[in-house]
């Protein structure tokens, strides 16, 4: 019997993962979800009092202080060090614990900003990632050099994965903190519910930005099903990425008519250049992924904007405000 303790357990990914076991209800696993309320990470004593409690043979490590594009460039004092803090209590306390596997989860915007694309995994530290979130960026780095170190000296099969952009039921719409698409469900729900004041027709959505960023998304409940497959069969130290298919990429534009359509918003799009476009892409290369799993079919985007924003709308009330 397998125990697989999942930090950050209570957020988008976790709360994805944990609808995917639900369904599957593996009879060799039992599996612990736990957030921040359970254990404070940057203290190491609670991590260990943690561990004590749940006894984990397997770790999947989502624990993290995120937020998006405005907060991190705010931010990136915190961002290092309560991430370095984290990391390095989790890993060292599944160490002390003798699990038999870690998977952490990193982030494309981790890569170098001035790269060839699209990027691959052994890419991650060929040069300074983006001004905006480097705090964040060289924290989550530092997990690979970890994994590197913990394997080298005590044989420990600690691994990474790294989405691109996740996204999907239970994510954080707080709009001072939110990713794009979270931030997007929220300001235009606000603007079509709130808003009595204007007609429909009339009503201006204001998408951040020029809208010429191109983005790779991945729906929550696909990145849960690739996470466990690495979780059960991905046996290396090595990070692999995990993102959908470099032609499913689409600009900051597309994903605001998708949203628009989901919404069924009859108004008009408009960008504000007033506000930073961040990175301009980060195109990645799901190559190595493909080879293990070429079948894997993602859920089409379109859809899965639908499914977020009707989980919304179905969970205003509920949803992480």
């Amino acid at each position: 019997m397998s125990t697989v303790l999942v930090t950050g357990g209570t957020g988008l990914v976790g709360r994805a993962l944990e609808a995917i076991i639900n369904q599957e209800k593996p009879e060799n696993e039992e599996w612990h979800f736990v957030g921040s309320k359970d254990a404070d990470l940057t203290k190491l004593d609670e991590t260990q009092l943690l561990f004590a409690k749940h006894k984990p043979t397997h770790v999947i490590h989502l624990a993290a202080m995120v937020g998006g594009l405005f907060h991190n460039m705010n931010n990136n004092l915190d961002f290092l060090r309560k991430n370095l803090q984290i990391n390095d209590n989790v890993l060292q306390t599944a160490y002390e614990y003798k699990c038999a596997k870690v998977v952490s989860c990193l982030s494309t915007c981790i890569f170098p900003d001035k790269i060839t694309y699209p990027i691959d995994e052994t890419m991650i530290h060929n040069g300074p990632p983006h001004s905006s979130n480097y705090g964040y960026s060289y924290a989550k780095r530092l997990i690979d050099i970890q994994n590197h170190a913990y394997y080298d000296k005590h044989g420990c099969m600690f691994t990474s994965v790294i989405p691109c952009n996740i996204f999907g039921p239970h994510d954080n719409y707080k709009p001072d903190s939110s990713h794009v698409i979270p931030g997007m469900i929220f300001r235009m729900h606000k603007l079509l519910y709130h808003d009595a004041d204007t007609a429909d027709k009339d009503k201006i959505f204001n998408v951040y930005g020029s809208g010429k960023p191109l983005r790779q998304f991945i729906y929550s409940l696909d990145l849960a099903k690739l996470m466990i497959w690495v979780l059960r069969n991905y046996n290396s130290i090595e990070p692999i990425i995990l993102s959908a298919d470099e032609e499913q990429e689409v600009t900051i534009y597309e994903l605001a008519e998708a949203m628009a359509k989901a919404f069924a918003f009859k108004g008009q799009l408009v960008c504000d250049t007033n506000m930073a476009d961040g990175q301009y892409k980060k195109t990645a290369s799901n190559s190595k992924l493909r080879s293990f799993l070429p079948d894997f079919q993602f859920t089409n985007f379109e859809d899965a904007i639908k499914m977020s924003v009707q989980w919304y709308i179905d969970h205003y009330e509920e949803a992480r405000k």
